[in-house]
Formats: C-alpha cells, structure tokens, sequence
C-alpha cells in the first residue's frame, strides 16, 4: 500500500468558534468551511495547555504537557524527543515545516543560526512576523527589500532586552515599539504589500514544497501566525467586515458594568468590534491560502492521497471575561480550538461533537498511515469515529499548567490549584463560565465526581519505564 501524505494546516490564537463551520455567521472562512464538509468537523476539541509551547509539542508527541515536563513557556524541547516526524521518516516520508514552530525560545536567540531539525528535513521556521533574521525576512527582502520596514509586527519585550545586552543593532523597523507585539487594541493595515504577510509566506512556500514533492510520501505542516495579536491583516481582508456590524461578547451583567465608557479603552465597545475586525480578517487570509494549498495539491494530483487537519495551538479569549490573549484558566475561549480532519476514503460532512484532545491528533495520523501508535503516547486514535467505525471515546479533556490542572467534562469546568483551591463552573447553565460554583451547597456531588475524575485521568495518564523481563 502506499501510505498517505499528512498536510497540516496549524493556525496560532485561534478559538473554536472563529470559524462558519462552527456556526460563525459573521466570519468569512468559505475554504476551512469546504474542507470541514468534506471531511470530520470535531466541535468539541481541547489542547492541553493554553499557551504555544505547551501546547505544540504536547500535540506533536501525543504526551501531556506533565509528562513532558512542559508546562509553561520558555523551555526547550529537547532535541531528541519522539515526535510526528521523527516517527514518520522511519517509513520512508518526506517532512517539513513551515513557518511557526515555537519548540525554542526565540526571544534571546540568533535567528540565522541552523535550527535543530527535531527530524523535520525541511525547515523554514519563523515563529514571529517579521521579527527576526529568519526564512521569512529573507523571503521578503528577496522580493521587496524596500518594504522591510513594513512587516515587522512588533518585538517582544524580551527581544529588546536581549538585543541590547548582545549589542544587536537590527536594520528594520518595527511598529509600535516598545508595546506593538502585545498589541489588543484593534485591527491594523498591513504595512507592506499584501503578499509580502507572514500568512502570504506560509502559504506560498507550502505550495512549493508540495509542488516538488515526489512519489514518497510527504508531512507538511503549515505554521501559520495568523490570528495572533496585533491583529495586522491586509486591508482587502479588514475590509470584508463593516466593524459597526460585528457583535459584541455577551457578558453578565455584573461583568457588562466594569467596562469602561471611553471608547478607546480596553473592552469598549468600538475597541471590542475593532478587535474583532482585525481577529476576523487575519483567519480570513489564512483561509484564503488554504485555498491555495489545496488547489496547489489538487493540480499535483495528491488531494486524493492526502489527509488533511485544520487546527490551532489556542485559543485567544478576544475581550471575553474582559480579558485579551491566552492563558490561564483555560476556560473554553482559550483551550477549546477547531479540529478538522479529511481523509481519502472517509465519510464528508461529519461533526462529532464529543470531547476529544490534541493528544489524539499524532496516534489517529498513525493509524491512518498505517502504523502502529507508540506505548509511549497518550492520546487515542479517531480513526474509529472518522471512518465510520465507530466506538467510544473519552469523556473529558485536560487542560494543565504548572501549579493547576483544569478538566472538563460535558457539562463542567473544573479547575485544582495546587494549594488545594478549588473553582467549578457550570457550562450548560452559565456557558462563559463566568460564576464559579464550587462553594454551592447543590454542586457539592458535581464537585466530588470531577475530583474523581481528574484523579482517575492522572492514574490512566501515567506511563512508567518498560520492563525489560519479568524482573
């Protein structure tokens, strides 16, 4: 049999409900909303940690951020751990990456030093727009040199810091310094000519490698930035949204009160509409390549032999709980993502609503390519529930962090912190999560039994050394 190729479409920041497949009617994203018709739209899907790092390698390894003993920002992934590619040139693929892969920090690095493959035999890794001396400025100064100035998105904090402690003195400007990569307060025109973006690079060379793909089969993961903040987008993409249009979250009352009444402060309402506009736009660029990579793989004639995934890292809570970016405590708006996955010979038009984990992302590939899953990983295969054959899956999603573990369930968010506080909120009665319950006397047996459950999930999590006889 010839195994299939693996394309993954890997956005940044991106929640579950930005998308029309998820019953979005404000959004434009008619490409993602093709592909999850054609293939299983997973409503219901949960990432393990609400911010990148984390997250990434917790998906690729199919191991729980605990397990990997990364749980939070900043640390390494070393370079000789397991993970999707490594196991897939073991059967003759061809894999690269594409754009942002965040297994380093990127803040006090040199970005034009050789990167660590992590099995990947193509890497062009740019993990912030514009920001570094990486594949995508090189890119860019290859076309336009004349418009460097216009793609930076803003440095981190820490870059700065860096930078002048190893007297670095960059060659561009970056917008908005020193705040403009933390940046929430609206939608911002692309600087540059539209297909100079980060997106328009992430795109354009996932076609290329797709393009000179060969008869083995290939992993591509596109690593899209976009809809990271600042929300920068082309202006044809900003303008697919009449701001004035755009809904606003719907906040308690209580909550609803603490907004500010100045119309350029954070969570008002001309800010939250503009926040939105920019959030809108940056996903509608994105669906526009993904349009083009698979056009691009149709035309290859390998859109038939191909598996396709659509996911994101996060979520972003986008003035919900008047709050912007992502984190802690891992409520739905930060930890709940898309997931689509189309594959030859599967049913289209799927939604399985059930709760389902990143972790199960790198075991269902497997299992389509037809390899066996390694002891090690701890996610569960869909294969089951994408081809129609059924069967029970997990009941509940963890979410976890240095200090805390979250879990939900069906109904229920539960958080433990790990000096013994509790919180619980109640999702079909209050589904923002909002006011928490875990004090009231009638959810006392709903405590008890998500207590148990997360510390039935910790045992079945737990993966001890192999034995290599019986003593």
């Amino acid at each position: 049999m010839k195994r299939p190729n693996i394309l993954i479409l890997y956005t940044d920041q991106q929640r579950w409900d930005a998308l029309g497949a998820n019953g979005n009617d404000e959004i434009s994203s008619p490409n993602l909303d093709a592909l999850a018709a054609g293939g299983t739209n997973f409503s219901h899907h949960f990432v393990q940690n609400p911010v990148c790092m984390p997250s990434r390698v917790s998906m690729l390894s199919s191991q729980y951020p605990s397990t990997l003993r990364i749980t939070h920002m900043g640390v390494p992934v070393p370079e000789e751990l397991i993970t999707l590619p490594r196991l897939l040139k073991q059967y003759g693929y061809r894999t690269a990456h594409i754009g942002k892969l965040h297994f380093l920090p990127h803040a006090n690095r040199d970005h034009r030093l050789p990167h660590p493959s992590y099995g990947f035999d193509v890497l062009e890794i740019a993990d912030e727009p514009g920001v570094y001396e990486d594949p995508y400025r090189a890119w860019v100064r290859r076309q336009a040199p004349a418009q460097m100035d216009g793609i930076s998105a803003g440095l981190p904090p820490n870059t700065s810091v860096w930078q002048r402690a190893m007297g670095i003195e960059d060659d561009i400007a970056h917008r908005g310094e020193p705040a403009g990569r933390h940046d929430f307060k609206g939608a911002i025109p692309f600087a540059a000519d539209e297909h100079l973006t980060h997106s328009a690079f992430v795109g354009e060379r996932t076609i290329d490698f797709i393009e000179r793909s060969g008869d083995e089969p290939f992993l591509c993961i596109a690593g899209f930035y976009s809809p990271h903040a600042p929300w920068i987008a082309p202006q044809k993409y900003l303008d697919q949204y009449d701001v004035n249009e755009l809904s606003l979250p719907k906040y308690p009352p209580d909550i609803d009160r603490r907004r500010p009444a100045d119309p350029a402060a954070l969570c008002s309402d001309d800010q939250l509409r503009s926040a939105k506009q920019g959030y809108y736009a940056m996903i509608s660029e994105v669906d526009h390549y993904v349009g083009r990579i698979l056009d691009a793989l149709a035309a290859t004639g390998k859109r038939d032999e191909t598996i396709i995934v659509f996911t994101s890292d996060h979520g972003e809570w986008l003035g919900d709980h008047l709050r912007f970016g992502k984190g802690y405590p891992a409520d739905d708006a930060v930890s709940r993502v898309p997931l689509i996955i189309s594959a030859p010979g599967i049913r289209a038009g799927k939604e399985y609503a059930g709760i389902i984990e990143a972790v199960d992302i790198v075991p269902t590939l497997l299992e389509l390519a037809a390899i066996q899953t390694p002891s090690f990983m701890q996610g569960e295969s869909l294969a089951g529930l994408i081809n129609g054959a059924g069967g029970q899956h997990k009941g509940d999603a963890l979410t976890e962090a240095h200090g805390w573990k979250s879990l939900r369930t069906p109904q229920f968010q539960y958080l433990i912190h790990n000096d013994g506080r509790e919180n619980l909120w109640d999702l079909q009665a209050d589904p923002g999560a909002y006011h928490d319950v875990a004090q009231s006397g009638q959810y006392q047996n709903a405590l008890a039994e998500c207590r148990q459950l997360l510390l039935t999930r910790l045992l079945t999590m737990e993966r001890p050394h192999l034995r290599t006889w019986t003593y």
